[in-house]
């Protein structure tokens, strides 16, 4: 279980840099665009490394479409969902919201997967949850005053925003969860289900035409940043939470790679050099006292 939980924290590390990676390109191209050849590229990135090592073999027939809806549900859904509330919130405020995936997720793996949390793992699981909260809610100081922390459009609709992707990322983790933990390799997975998010997000495009238009032009750099933002997030973040969910309860996964909020104040500091607040520390602490006790349960 142990590299289980390490591989959560480490999805929970891959999100919080690409996630301050996207913010400007989701800003300049518009969420929807953004997401969409963000998909597209990660997609041929999985497709290709599991043609390479064989991850494709791993897939039976059976599992394909509840996969596929996993994908939808997750990815296309969630994703659209994620970065038009990260664009309209910024990433601090952003994460809060994301961060509910974890509840909802060990709130439904208790009425579907039934699986259930010793007190141990449950008082990790709150202290990790209480810290994420604290470091987001408290992880600003009233003088700051970057461009990351100004709200785009109404609040409510951020806000609805944010919380759609947390309840998508938890319900297209607890569908794929019975195929990971019957063997599917979590690489094949992943191109599944982005493949499956990027076909929808294509086909929007042409139902809807201009509403998704592409808002800048896209150069070299801005399609570098949209590529290695999606290396990271969906590449490795996202495989290595499949991977995690393969071996490790689901609400103990959900909560450790929820601790993106958490690593993305140190990257926050670094970029905006504003530092945060007190507060910040001691929820940080927090999180990393929960986390300890979740691996030695």
């Amino acid at each position: 279980m142990l590299i289980a939980d390490i591989a959560a924290l480490g999805a929970a590390l891959a999100w919080s840099i690409s996630t301050l990676i996207s913010v400007g390109p989701a800003r300049q191209l518009g969420a929807f665009a953004f997401t969409r050849i963000r998909m597209i590229i990660v997609f041929f990135m999985l497709a290709i490394t599991s043609a390479i090592f064989g991850g494709w073999e791993t897939i039976i027939a059976e599992d394909a479409l509840i996969l596929a809806l996993s994908g939808f549900i997750g990815i296309s859904m969630g994703d659209t969902a994620l970065f038009s509330g990260l664009s309209r919130l910024g990433p601090r405020r952003n994460s809060i919201l994301f961060a509910t995936n974890a509840p909802i997720s060990a709130l439904l793996a208790y009425f579907f997967l039934d699986e259930v949390l010793n007190f141990g793992a449950l008082t990790g699981c709150f202290l990790v949850m209480l810290g994420v909260i604290l470091s987001i809610i408290f992880g600003k100081r009233r003088d700051q005053i970057h461009q990351w922390e100004e709200v785009h459009g109404p609040l409510f609709i951020g806000v609805g925003l944010g919380l759609t992707a947390g309840l998508c990322q938890a319900v297209g983790a607890i569908i794929a969860k019975p195929a990971l933990e019957a063997g599917a390799d979590p690489v094949a997975v992943s191109a599944i289900r982005v493949g499956v998010g990027a076909g929808c997000l294509i086909l929007a495009g042409f139902a809807s035409g201009k509403k998704i238009e592409i808002k800048a032009k896209i150069s070299h750099v801005l399609l570098g940043q949209v590529a290695l933002s999606g290396f990271l997030g969906m590449g490795i973040g996202m495989s290595l939470l499949l991977f995690a969910l393969s071996r490790e309860s689901t609400g103990i996964v959900m909560t450790l790679s929820s601790m993106t909020p958490v690593f993305v104040l140190p990257f926050l500091w670094y970029v905006t050099r504003e530092r945060p607040a007190f507060m910040a520390a001691i929820a940080s602490i927090l999180s990393v006292v929960g986390t300890g006790l979740i691996f030695l349960t």
